[in-house]
């Protein structure tokens, strides 16, 4: 993976602002530790950082070639799961390579294709390509957006790059939070809306979509990918074999490295599908033992509480799935105040207030893997793709007129200075985002109210939850340079999956129960019919109570800027009511009164470490 940066700009000669490209992609150092390089032209300056994982001397970047006449310069930042395939063809229409890196395979795919390059990529991925000669800039995301990318215009310059703070390097950005940016952080958090860059202005590129910018035409975005409705026409068994295989067949792909490859472990379904069909691929090439991983926070056996979201402890599992399928397995706990203190790095990593702890801990724990290896494989998307969280079955949150992870809106909003919530509108925000999400699902005519209900609501789970979790895994992997693949993103399974019907995805009224039926004899049996469990969360007392004292702490600075956006009163009591700041959900199955005491303390230091100014 990789971090990219680039300057478009055709008024203003460019080849002596190399100063400012560099500090665009250098700031993104943490996704590429290991190479970097700039192109600069008159109109054009590209920067990228490099972790390299596949053809270290074929791989640099940017890549520059020529064809008829043409010079292409291309910055990536991604990895293609079916590169051997793409470059067969290629060869075949006479086409040559100086490497095997997918790199090269995808800049001579867009020279030979074009914009229709898109519809042949298996993988992940955000790249920009320059034409010198016809001064033209095309960029493109991969299906899901599991790679970020992020742009402005000015009234002269076009300006890209990986992360936002790759952005905030160049002097004609600024951190501005108009009222809609402010709903976005305040309301909508962790989660963003699609193509909301948050910062007045700024944009990411949707999923799906590519860029096209030239002089006469100016800026044009298009979308190259999106579900589509149609009638399931397999049967169970078909079904099931069908969805063996896609899953099968996307790990096997997501294997394929120059580096070490290894699997995160949570002894949950998704995850030991991964490790046990990694494992025993390994075994059948030759190759050592697998290398696992798991996270987990010390003393969480003192303190574990069984709910519903979170049933029951990881650690028995992971030892099981470890012990039946052959990984060497390594063990990973963090300690509290180690959470807590990481709040702030989880920021900087994420460029956005975040997931708190949630973020934080798996910044943690990906260091620590990185000490070992540089991709690794991961198992989020199962439960958006598949219908595995608890709001696909609760009738309440499932006919609720709402998003089902953003909880307890005005409640928290009492939290907020009361002229910013009259001026962001909350419960207008809320319902305008949800609305306008609705009116994106590609219906199938003749479905039953409830079948065109679950279409909904995984249309929902999947273009607005999932980037939430695909954000954070990529920010907080690549803020250690690691590279973190997640097989269930491959888009062949998602389209299968999408028009598999209710009554077979939840089958034997099981969450995921169709995948279920895909993994028997994958995964052990013990865990086929264990309930399902997410990310562990720290459930040690101490974690709330150093909360608790930073925001004080923050509270009774003056200056600090958070005083600009909450209620210091209401957020005191909260802290010193009884129970409140434990037991509060406000974001999807994690995040409580703990984590949202954790959010102010990173909206403060986002806030002034950025330079954030608000316009409301």
């Amino acid at each position: 993976m990789c971090g990219i940066a680039g300057w478009i700009n055709y008024r203003d000669d460019l080849t002596d602002k190399e100063h400012i490209v560099e500090r665009m992609h250098q700031v993104m150092e943490p996704r590429g530790p290991d190479a970097d390089g700039c192109y600069l032209s008159r109109h054009a300056a590209l920067g990228h950082r490099r972790l390299i994982v596949v053809d270290p001397a074929g791989g640099a970047q940017p890549m520059i070639r020529q064809n008829k006449g043409e010079t292409y310069v291309l910055v990536y930042n991604g990895e293609l799961y079916n590169t051997e395939e793409i470059r067969a063809q290629l060869e075949s229409i006479g086409y040559s390579f100086s490497g095997h890196s997918d790199t090269e395979v995808l800049l001579l795919s867009y020279i030979a294709w074009g914009a229709q390059c898109l519809q042949r990529l298996n993988g992940i991925f955000a790249f920009a390509v320059w034409e010198e000669k016809g001064q033209k800039l095309f960029m493109a995301r991969d299906r899901l957006g599991v790679k970020p990318l992020f742009f402005t215009e000015t009234d002269s310059s076009f300006i890209f790059a990986s992360e936002l703070k790759g952005l905030l390097q160049h002097p004609a950005v600024t951190p501005r939070l108009d009222a809609e940016g402010l709903a976005e952080i305040l309301v909508m958090a962790p989660s963003r809306t699609p193509g909301h860059g948050v910062f007045k202005g700024v944009k990411e590129l949707k999923p799906g979509h590519y860029l096209q910018l030239d002089k006469k035409g100016g800026c044009r975005q298009l979308k190259y990918w999106s579900l589509e409705s149609m009638p399931h026409q397999d049967d169970l068994d078909t079904t099931v074999e069908t969805v063996r295989y896609l899953v099968q067949d996307a790990v096997k792909r997501q294997l394929v490295a120059d580096v070490p490859v290894a699997t995160f472990l949570s002894g949950g379904l998704d995850s030991s599908a991964l490790t046990a069909i990694a494992a025993s691929h390994f075994a059948k090439k030759g190759i050592a033992p697998l290398h696992s991983y798991s996270v987990d926070y010390a003393d969480n056996d003192k303190y574990f509480q069984s709910s519903t979201f979170q049933p029951n402890a990881d650690a028995p599992w992971v030892e099981l799935v470890s012990q039946k399928v052959g990984t060497t397995h390594h063990y990973n706990f963090l300690q509290i105040p180690q959470l807590a203190h990481s709040l702030h790095e989880a920021l900087l990593a994420r460029d956005l207030p975040g997931m708190a702890d949630v973020d934080s801990s798996l910044l943690m724990f990906c260091r620590e893997v990185k000490k070992d290896v540089t991709v690794v494989l991961s198992g989020e998307c199962a439960d958006e793709v598949f219908g595995g969280y608890p709001w696909f079955t609760r009738q309440e949150e499932l006919f609720a007129p709402s998003f089902p992870w953003i909880r307890n809106v005005e409640e928290r909003m009492k939290l907020f200075s009361a002229g910013l919530v009259a001026a962001v509108k909350p419960a207008d925000y809320v319902r305008e985002r949800y609305n306008d999400a609705l009116r994106e699902v590609p219906r199938l005519p003749g479905e039953s109210k409830t079948e065109a209900r679950m279409r909904e609501m995984f249309y929902l789970n999947i273009t607005r939850f999932m980037p939430t979790l695909l954000d954070r895994k990529d920010r907080m992997s690549m803020a250690v340079g690691l590279e973190a693949r997640v097989p269930f993103c491959d888009h062949r399974l998602v389209e299968y999956v999408w028009n598999i019907p209710w009554s077979m995805k939840h089958y034997n009224n099981m969450e995921k129960g169709i995948l279920r039926l895909a993994l028997a004899g994958i995964v052990p049996d013990e865990v086929l019919n264990r309930k399902k469990s997410p990310y562990p969360k720290t459930h040690h007392p101490q974690y709330l109570e150093l909360v608790s004292r930073g925001v004080k702490r923050i509270l009774d600075d003056s200056t600090a800027p958070l005083h600009q956006l909450v209620n210091a009163e209401a957020v005191r009591t909260f802290i010193n009511s009884e129970g409140a700041a434990a037991n509060f959900p406000w974001f999807g199955q994690l995040m409580g009164g703990p984590q949202l005491l954790a959010y102010f303390i990173q909206l403060n230091y986002w806030l002034r470490e950025y330079g954030v100014e608000i316009e409301v």
